[in-house]
């Protein structure tokens, strides 16, 4: 392969979804002018930074410093930077979509569809599922992160029911009893079927009802904070309604799972498992999908009985992902998906990090720092800082030197792809 191939710059697209953090404070929102070359409104909310081939934010190869071409157009022409293996597997196109998001308010009560799924809702309806590919996620901290992340133990829900009537009363007698007199030694499908016909009831609530039950909620927590500390699931439901008044979401929080996220800390999320995003700002990586069920705490589209019937209500707490060390700069996530894999990599000032060469592409991002970026052995190199996005085709070793404190991220293919013959 040409050595003009190894590597290519990009300028990268932005979301200002609402939920977004505004500007002035928003990573998204710097990484995207110092990408762009652009100017940013301080008080817009910057809620995602885009790199890869999705057509909902393509990137554009970069070249005499005018973006042309996009990256997809780029790939098909030359489907070899893929690699054979990745290129048979998915085609000429990335399977992984690379994202950074900054996060001011909770994103709505969501799940993504399997691959069956997928295909089935853009069938019927793709104005709202652009795509039929599955979309399993990844997201690792770069701040403190917060999550709401699969159902919640059916100890902890009976808990739950003992202590906010409002949930009860949503639920009704009957159904709360159901719940009451489950055991888990009745079988983790009864359980699983239980939960789903207790959490599609709540989900499907009337407007009115739902309305009332925030309300009181809102106000017996305000009157109890002032005698006794609220917990950590109370306050988070006072900070939703804040964002969402009278919103479904705001109760049915109850029934997931409150997950906090340090720095270089992940977790992903499977098909058809239930999530929300609530604050901070993370690496997100993806395959290449934009398809989103969506059932509260959200002005979009709703699909609450989509929802309620493709998750697979396991309970208990996601597993978080602390990375594994490759060497004392770099870890590496590794989701159990095929599509895409996660390396953060901190290098001190005047060190130097090889990547080595692997059978399929990577995108990297610069977020901290300066240095420099070799493709091969023969390339002179190219300067790399703070907001700068690179391609690097199949079979290419990257070297980076660093000339202050450097943070790198590079998306790929998983590498236990390449492993499996």
């Amino acid at each position: 392969m040409e050595d003009a191939k190894q590597l290519q710059k990009l300028h990268c697209s932005v979301k200002n979804y609402d939920w977004g953090l505004p500007g002035r404070v928003s990573e998204v929102a710097r990484l995207f002018a110092l990408n762009s070359g652009s100017q940013f409104d301080p008080e817009e909310p910057y809620a995602e930074l885009w790199m890869g081939t999705h057509d909902s934010g393509p990137s554009f190869l970069v070249s005499n410093g005018s973006p042309r071409v996009t990256l997809k157009d780029w790939i098909s022409q030359n489907p070899d930077v893929l690699g054979d293996k990745v290129l048979q597997k998915w085609g000429s196109d990335l399977p992984f979509l690379f994202k950074v998001l900054s996060v001011a308010k909770a994103l709505s009560i969501q799940a993504h569809p399997d691959k069956e799924l997928a295909r089935t809702l853009h069938k019927l309806q793709p104005n709202v599922y652009k795509d039929g590919n599955h979309k399993p996620e990844m997201a690792l901290a770069m701040t403190d992160f917060e999550a709401l992340c699969g159902f919640i133990t059916l100890k902890e829900l009976k808990a739950v029911l003992h202590t906010v009537p409002e949930v009860v009363e949503l639920l009704g007698a009957a159904n709360a009893n159901l719940v009451l007199q489950t055991s888990d030694q009745d079988g983790e499908e009864k359980v699983k079927h239980v939960l789903q016909a207790v959490f599609t009831h709540l989900m499907s609530a009337s407007k009115e009802r739902v309305t009332d039950a925030v309300n009181r909620l809102k106000s017996r927590l305000h009157k109890e904070s002032e005698v006794r500390q609220l917990t950590d699931k109370e306050q988070l439901v006072l900070r939703l309604e804040k964002q969402y008044p009278v919103d479904v979401g705001v109760i049915a929080a109850f029934f997931l799972n409150h997950v906090k996220l340090t720095p270089g800390e992940a977790l992903f999320l499977g098909a058809n498992e239930p999530h929300a995003y609530l604050s901070g700002e993370c690496i997100e990586c993806m395959a290449t999908s934009d398809n989103v069920v969506r059932a509260g705490l959200t002005p979009k589209h709703r699909d609450v009985e989509t929802l309620c019937s493709m998750l697979t209500y396991k309970q208990g707490s996601p597993e978080i992902l602390r990375g594994v060390p490759l060497n004392p700069y770099v870890n590496r996530y590794i989701p159990p998906f095929e599509e895409f894999e996660i390396d953060r990599c901190i290098l001190p000032q005047g060190e130097k990090m090889v990547f080595p060469a692997i059978p399929g592409p990577s995108i990297f991002l610069v977020t901290v720092g300066k240095g420099k970026i070799n493709a091969g052995t023969s390339s002179k190199g190219l300067a790399i800082t703070e907001g700068d996005v690179l391609f690097a085709a199949a079979y290419t070793e990257i070297s980076v030197t660093s000339a202050s404190e450097l943070h790198l991220y590079r998306s790929g293919v998983n590498s236990r792809f390449f492993q499996v013959s």
